[in-house]
């Protein structure tokens, strides 16, 4: 009676330390059940102003590593000073006062998409936020974050960012190669254009 009341009580420890640690594996990440609302709780935890991401969030994770993905309902432009393009998926390592490793956020620096690579408030009190491109770096004023914006769909009209090829580094030489081209192109075209009209 005493070995198997042991051998009972040693299963019933093994199954329970077989669960706990299949559960604690399986909690690395989290899925929100309001996924709009609990991005921004997220950003603002982390000392980023939740206007970082554009309304229409349908899916939000993060993993105890601080590595993010973000879903939106359609790809987007906003316009602050510049404009910014957000993909339909945004993932990045999030941080105290920053994100890094940032994919699926473009912005236009004069007539060229670069990436955003790292965005970051160093001071909170100065008022300022910074993003990290291939080539510049920017800086906002943290004001212009303060509320989730409304995305203005991309399409129809709109400046679209160019497809950024994801396993290039694309420092500027093939965007300024593809808007050199295409600017030429126009101005030539317009060029016959008014000399038409001038005949």
């Amino acid at each position: 009676m005493g070995s198997s009341s042991f051998s009972l009580f040693s299963l019933l420890f093994i199954s329970i330390f077989v669960i706990s640690v299949s559960s604690s594996s399986s909690s690395s990440s989290n899925s929100y059940s309001d996924p709009a609302k609990d991005v921004y709780e997220v950003l603002k935890s982390h000392g980023l102003p939740i206007g970082l991401l554009p309304k229409g969030v349908t899916e939000f994770s993060l993993n105890e590593d601080g590595r993010f993905e973000v879903h939106l309902d359609q790809a987007c432009n906003i316009k602050f000073e510049n404009v910014i393009h957000y993909d339909r998926n945004v993932t990045g390592v999030l941080s105290y006062g920053q994100i890094r490793e940032l994919t699926g956020i473009q912005a236009q620096e004069l007539f060229l998409w670069f990436p955003v690579n790292v965005i970051h408030v160093d001071i909170p009190s100065s008022g300022l936020i910074y993003f990290k491109l291939d080539v510049v770096d920017k800086q906002f004023s943290l004001s212009l974050f303060e509320t989730p914006p409304d995305c203005t769909i991309v399409g129809a009209g709109r400046v679209d960012p160019p497809d950024l090829p994801s396993n290039q580094n694309v420092g500027g030489d093939i965007i300024l190669e593809t808007v050199v081209t295409q600017n030429l192109s126009r101005k030539l075209r317009n060029e016959k254009v008014n000399q038409r009209v001038v005949q």
